[in-house]
């Protein structure tokens, strides 16, 4: 049985490592949008070298995670910088976020993973 959420405010995303992402709720038009952002466009239609297609998959999701984080996060708490001082929320920080494998599985796992999942299930 499907679990349909009607939540339409943000919440609080949980990533741990006292990291938190203020996170729109995640529909269907956002992840339209995401898979429009130029960099996916690019990165999908590249063909895979020496037949490397999981390869190929794994970076394509790294850039449409980031695209649809600059997309849905609205803010964030426990990120700093070097002198453990709190940064302002900007898309080249979330890129950084993301680019820390733990940070980058939580992502998917708790937020993005959800969407996949109800994607397979209608084409099954």
């Amino acid at each position: 049985m499907l679990k349909l959420s009607l939540k339409s405010e943000p919440s609080w995303l949980d990533l741990g490592h006292g990291v938190r992402l203020f996170v729109e709720p995640l529909s269907s038009a956002m992840m339209l949008a995401a898979r429009s952002d130029p960099a996916v466009r690019a990165l999908a239609g590249a063909p895979a070298q020496d037949d490397e297609d999981v390869v190929q998959d794994e970076a394509v999701a790294v850039v449409v995670a980031k695209a649809l984080a600059r997309l849905v996060v609205k803010d964030w708490e426990g990120v700093g910088d070097e002198a453990g001082e709190p940064i302002a929320l900007t898309p080249e920080g979330l890129d950084a976020l993301l680019d820390i494998w733990p940070l980058f599985e939580a992502f998917q796992t708790r937020y993005v993973a959800g969407a996949m999942l109800l994607d397979a299930e209608k084409n099954g």
